[in-house]
């Protein structure tokens, strides 16, 4: 099984992976907008959208998969409001798969100001 671990303060500290792959298989945990340093959160929840699937595509990248292996993906969002901004952006990332899709509206994620958070599977062709 391969690792990849994105610099997340939370993968040390809660002692988990990025992603991982085991033969075709390629899992991504549960992905919130963590921001690159020295940039700001996304504002609103497709920006918040994007900057979730660039990271989980990035991890995705080093495990030799890419967004059209994609076969599932979960989004978790805090307010049904943002499930069409959420969409969008989940159709701009993924529709080239076009994977089978859930999406849950939670009571709240980790962290407050984090609007959506996503899980990806992937299952890469040879």
């Amino acid at each position: 099984m391969q690792h990849v671990f994105s610099g997340s303060p939370y993968e040390r500290r809660y002692g988990f992976s990025r992603a991982a792959r085991i033969d075709d298989r390629v899992l991504v945990a549960g992905t919130a907008p963590i921001p690159e340093p020295g940039t700001p959160l996304g504002a609103d929840a497709y920006a918040q959208m994007l900057r979730c699937g660039h990271i989980a595509l990035e991890a995705m990248d080093e495990l030799g998969a890419a967004a059209g292996d994609v076969v599932r993906t979960r989004m978790y969002i805090t307010d049904a409001a943002d499930a069409d901004a959420v969409g969008r952006a989940h159709q701009e990332l993924f529709a080239a798969a076009t994977p089978v899709a859930t999406m849950v509206v939670v009571a709240g994620l980790l962290e407050p100001e984090w609007l959506v958070e996503i899980e990806v599977e992937a299952i890469v062709r040879s």
